[in-house]
């Protein structure tokens, strides 16, 4: 039979089909709202934008929390009329009379302390009147019924924790390192509700002035045709290659993630349009679906527009936006060697096909549309030019819409343009709850030095295992790690950091690991939870798109996210680590990012079983290659001497074994056979 295949023609666009749930960055999916009501939500959401831009240039002079109580009263509200309650209206995409009364409620007693006097409000810190404590009361509950509308329960009972901990913690036995002499309600409201940390402290200010400037921007860049480019791009890039349906999906996903900054949405937008591809080149659902998701959740990796953690990163440290570009290069160009090479071994387990694709030529695309990529630059340069991270991202968004008219169908004319900013406020209502919800978490460590004490503990483990410092370090790490991967089963990424940042950040930071390394460290296991089951959230949109088994789908997505999940230990296991994070001497860099490289390569052997260029591997040769990406991750003279040697052994070892079955599976030819061919 013939190979030959009918040309496939890419899709137009790269939005979601219509019969798709429509998944958001952080976890649920939302409501799709029509008519009226949709045209109200859009016109609140525009209002929002507006605002927001013109807090960039011009801010509010009352200062940065009361611009943050008008932006969650902005925004909260709309959470509970753009999301379902997930009672009684599974099927409907139109709020509630209870909606409705809850989202009036949310801007009551979000605009409370501006309405009644805001300096007044301000002046009762630490006396507030019966009122306030209702109105914090009731903004208590909302921000909780808002974080699990859009994220699911385990967040809001986490909260719940924390508030039960900060009231009941006196009477626990005063033995114990994490008791506290307790909070009553008024304190716990107060610092909530009337304080700069609780609601209104880092993560929704990050939120309210980073997060959604970003969003907006690339709602702005996808209306103008940008989405689709990318992914054309990638598609003639690799168009004559054997693997190119499996690299124009990641590539597409690291194009369309540096200007999305979300996983899910990401591993959906890009399998809408490449999952036919990936299918005629011979792809099982699942594969496809595990490789889409583990491309799409490097969105959060990719410069310019990490997620909404790496903002968080920015205000913890007190480092600019650009340090934090700059320490995620590496890491991220080790993310997607790992998939590649996993790309490339699955073309050749699952002998895949070329595709014939009709699609102008890369240089083509590039002559005409290559004009996207000018905001992405514009916003380096600026940052890098010491422009604050909101301007450079204005600017660049004023430059997308400007660039927008040199495509007529994609131009962004005022209905358009209202249209981007609506959805870049829409897209950080899930990112606004949970930030609002992480307060709450932040505000009751803080208020009960609970973070140092868990921080202790986790150092007293380690060191209860071993006496040794650079064990127990190891051990902490590793500790670390599991804490993190399983936090991340639970809540999304951004949560899953700022828990981690005042838990664990301290104990890694008690074994004098730098600042730097440790909230690198934390952030990537944050984000790497995303492909971790039972919850991978992206692996659970992909298989949606493939039709493929949601559970075995996530397997293939950790198995191709898995070469990544080590690299951030060498972060923090020994000092050559920090250079990974270009941190150091230019040729410690070079080194340490050659020996990652290998250790990625090593790693990509052990889980896939095959050896690019030599042949499949059986148990063994994934055993020495598994130890020795391993020890080339430790990053020492030493390891990576026996590495090498493990290395060679592997490939040695594969090439006799391909040797031997070549010459087992070889059928002797009788001459007469050999006569009747030669004639």
């Amino acid at each position: 039979m013939s190979d030959a295949q009918p040309p496939i023609k890419l899709a137009s666009t790269v939005d979601k089909p219509a019969d798709l749930p429509a998944f958001d960055d952080e976890e649920r999916p939302a409501r799709v709202l029509t008519g009226w009501i949709g045209w109200g939500v859009a016109a609140v959401a525009f209002a929002v934008a507006v605002l927001v831009l013109t807090q960039v240039f011009r801010p509010l002079p009352q200062g940065s929390q009361y611009y943050l109580i008008i932006f969650l009263a902005g925004t909260l509200p709309l959470v509970f009329l753009a999301y379902r309650s997930g009672w009684r209206d599974r099927r409907h995409d139109r709020p509630t009379v209870l909606d409705w009364v809850l989202a009036a409620l949310t801007v009551g007693v979000c605009l409370y302390p501006v309405l009644g006097g805001y300096n007044a409000f301000l002046d009762r810190q630490g006396l507030l009147e019966p009122t306030d404590v209702a109105m914090g009361a009731v903004l208590l509950v909302l921000v909780v019924e808002a974080c699990r509308r859009t994220t699911g329960w385990v967040l809001p009972l986490v909260c719940l924790l924390f508030l039960g901990y900060g009231y009941y913690g006196g009477l626990l036995p005063q033995s114990w390192s994490i008791a506290h002499a307790g909070l009553d309600f008024s304190q716990i409201v107060d610092a909530l509700y009337n304080s700069g940390s609780g609601f209104y402290g880092t993560p929704l200010d990050v939120a309210a002035s980073y997060v959604v400037l970003f969003t907006i921007y690339g709602a702005v860049l996808d209306l103008s045709g940008a989405g689709r480019f990318f992914v054309n791009l990638s598609v003639a890039a690799f168009r004559r290659s054997r693997s190119a349906a499996g690299r124009t999906a990641v590539a597409s996903g690291f194009l369309l993630g540096t200007v999305s900054g979300s996983g899910t949405a990401t591993a959906v937008s890009v399998g809408a349009v490449t999952w036919p591809i990936l299918r005629r080149a011979g792809y099982p659902p699942e594969q496809a679906g595990g490789m889409l998701a583990a491309a799409g959740v490097g969105a959060i990796l990719s410069p310019p527009t990490l997620g909404a953690a790496a903002f968080i990163v920015a205000e913890y440290l007190e480092v600019s936006y650009l340090v934090v570009l700059g320490w995620a290069m590496i890491p991220t160009v080790l993310y997607y060697l790992g998939i590649l090479l996993a790309v490339e071994i699955d073309a050749r387990r699952f002998r895949v096909r070329p595709v014939d694709l009709t699609v102008p030529s890369a240089w083509r695309l590039l002559a005409r549309f290559g004009y996207h990529f000018s905001s992405l630059v514009v916003i380096v340069v600026l940052l890098a030019i010491g422009l604050s991270a909101t301007k450079a991202v204005v600017y660049a968004t004023a430059l997308a819409f400007l660039l927008s008219f040199l495509d007529r169908p994609n131009a962004l004319t005022p209905r358009r343009l209202f249209e981007a900013l609506a959805n870049g406020v829409r897209g950080v209502l899930p990112v606004a709850a949970v930030c609002a919800a992480a307060g709450i978490i932040t505000a009751i460590t803080t208020k009960t030095g609970l973070g140092a004490q868990l921080a202790s503990l986790l150092v007293r483990a380690a060191e209860a295992m071993a006496d040794n410092r650079t064990v127990v370090l190891a051990l902490t790490v590793v500790l670390a790690a599991v804490a993190l991967a399983l936090l991340g089963l639970a809540v999304p990424v951004t949560a899953s950091f700022i828990i981690g940042w005042v838990i664990i950040g301290p104990a890694l930071l008690a074994l004098d690991v730098p600042a730097p390394a440790a909230a690198m460290f934390v952030f990537y296991y944050s984000v790497l939870s995303e492909v971790t089951p039972p919850t991978a959230l992206a692996a659970v949109g992909a298989a949606a798109i493939t039709g493929g088994r949601t559970v075995p789908t996530m397997w293939q997505a950790l198995k191709y996210a898995l070469p990544a999940f080590l690299v951030p230990i060498a972060f923090v296991l020994t000092e050559p680590g920090e250079y990974l994070l270009a941190r150091g001497p230019w040729l410690g860099v070079v080194w340490t990012t050659l020996a990652a490289c290998a250790a990625v390569a090593a790693l990509a052997v052990a889980s896939g079983g095959w050896l690019l260029g030599v042949g499949r591997a059986t148990a063994v040769p994934r055993v020495l290659a598994g130890l020795a990406g391993l020890l080339l991750l430790y990053l020492h003279p030493i390891s990576i001497s026996i590495a090498a040697v493990l290395l060679l052994g592997t490939a040695a070892l594969v090439a006799w074994q391909r040797r031997a079955e070549t010459s087992t599976d070889a059928t002797p030819v009788e001459p007469a056979h050999l006569e009747k061919e030669s004639t």
